[in-house]
């Protein structure tokens, strides 16, 4: 048996590839959109790929099977209760998919969503009764368990699905030998869980003894410990779920219509249109000049969900990007289904050259020197973008919480009588909320340069913070 785990970092995706060497038939598990890695590594080995599964409609990104599929001819495998615009097999409980020495049984584990599936891998040279590796897609993950609270919208209570959910975890995966495999759908940094390993394989056994999620206790204790404390899903979780679960446009066609560039001048009057435009360079580079009215998400970041959070998917997107960065760009704005890229500025920011008025810097501060105004009789008000929990862990004195997701939402609280610094962690979400206040609030916000881990290398940890006022 061919086994192979493909990790998606800025998505903390994890897909799968399962292959038979003596047939040379292949399948494909939760694959991303752009398939490229796929196809490469079959042609590179003479395989197949007849199938592919999707574990459940993922929300955080846009799956490929429609891509798999009409560039194979996959067949397209998913859960019994999933429901779907395009042609599928549906698999139940105890159904196999057999090729050669490998066997694929599925397992039914609801909880995470409703039509949600397992996949146990059989190497039938090796045993035919105990499967080497569970596929638990976002069931069971390293170190957590999949959250229950993302299918309101779709009328299923978070009460009902971590019921279904502990159902699925102690009466089938929890059944399995201790020795068996575990891979999961994604890792640390995903949204889909809240204490998510960075490991990327793990065994039953380990899970069982180590899983905070996994230790004994009754039904109702861990229904009210899943339905509590989740952190907050983005709003575009709900748009991709939807779309994997409809007929869309393929990646490849979505490139072909937006790698394209576009003038100065049709930018302008796209913006003027309701455009978003957007700057995928670095913050420091953004804040050194940048096209007035654009918006900052950086590439070298968590950048297709940050777009996700920050964007519209139904307004058109213009990208302002570094000279040949722009289809990467576009592909990861594809994996989350924001398709409607209308093209990129020709030039770059090069293009402004003779449009200085067009240009406008970000403000920028050193901890040191925020230190020192903050002692000052008019001090700023201190903006923290960061989540709650990030800034119950250690925030500056006297600073205001108003996490990235919810800022246009709560402009409001913001004093408007004094300068405005915003921070984040390092630099990356403070940069977005500084570019969406310039933008959207007409304010004029200061950036604190590295972020509150810049202030902690200088003032301490929470508490030592306020011996400022006495050493400034």
């Amino acid at each position: 048996m061919i086994f192979k785990q493909y990790y998606l970092g800025c998505l903390a995706h994890a897909s799968y590839m399962i292959a038979d060497e003596s047939t040379k038939i292949a399948a494909v598990v939760d694959p991303q959109r752009d398939i490229q890695q796929y196809l490469k590594d079959a042609d590179s080995q003479g395989l197949k790929i007849k199938y592919v599964f999707l574990t459940h409609f993922h929300a955080d990104f846009v799956a490929g099977h429609l891509e798999m599929h009409q560039r194979t001819g996959a067949q397209i495998c998913l859960g019994a209760e999933a429901k779907a615009t395009y042609p599928f097999t549906a698999l139940k409980e105890g159904d196999a998919v057999e090729f050669g020495d490998v066997r694929i049984t599925i397992i039914e584990t609801p909880g995470h969503t409703p039509e949600g599936i397992s996949l146990a891998v059989y190497d039938l040279t090796k045993c035919d009764t105990t499967p080497h590796a569970v596929l638990t897609g976002d069931t069971l993950f390293i170190g957590d368990v999949g959250r229950p609270d993302l299918m309101a919208s779709a009328g299923f209570s978070d009460v009902e699905l971590a019921g279904k959910l502990y159902d699925s975890l102690h009466r089938k995966l929890l059944k399995l030998p201790d020795n068996t495999l575990v891979y999961p759908a994604h890792g640390a940094g995903s949204m889909c869980g809240r204490n998510l390993s960075k490991e990327t394989v793990s065994t039953i056994g380990q899970q069982r003894s180590e899983n905070y999620a996994l230790q004994p206790m009754a039904k109702e204790e861990f229904i009210g410990l899943m339905t509590k404390g989740q952190p907050e899903a983005p709003a575009y979780f709900g748009y991709d779920a939807q779309l994997n679960k409809e007929e869309h446009v393929s990646l490849t066609e979505t490139l072909h219509k937006s790698l394209k560039p576009i003038t100065l001048e049709t930018l302008l009057e796209l913006q003027e249109g309701g455009a978003q435009v957007v700057d995928v360079r670095d913050p420091l580079e953004f804040a050194g000049g940048h096209l007035h009215g654009s918006f900052n998400i950086g590439l070298n970041g968590k950048f297709a969900t940050w777009a996700g959070i920050i964007l519209n998917p139904e307004d058109p997107i213009i990208l302002i990007t570094e000279q040949g960065r722009e289809e990467e760009a576009i592909t990861r704005l594809g994996r989350i289904g924001f398709d409607r890229v209308v093209g990129y500025l020709e030039g770059g920011m090069q293009a402004l050259a003779a449009r200085p008025e067009l240009v406008q810097e970000t403000l920028r501060i050193t901890a040191a020197a925020l230190a020192a105004e903050l002692c000052t009789t008019h001090p700023p008000t201190v903006l923290d973008v960061r989540t709650e929990k990030e800034w119950e862990e250690g925030h500056i004195d006297h600073s205001l919480n108003i996490p990235l997701p919810h800022l246009m939402q709560r402009w409001q609280e913001v004093p408007k009588e004094q300068p405005l610094v915003v921070h984040c962690a390092s630099g990356y979400r403070s940069s977005i909320a500084a570019s969406l206040l310039e933008n959207t609030k007409k304010v004029q916000a200061i950036d604190l340069i590295g972020g509150y881990e810049a202030w902690e290398k200088i003032w301490g940890r929470p508490g030592k913070s306020s011996k400022v006022e006495c050493h400034v």
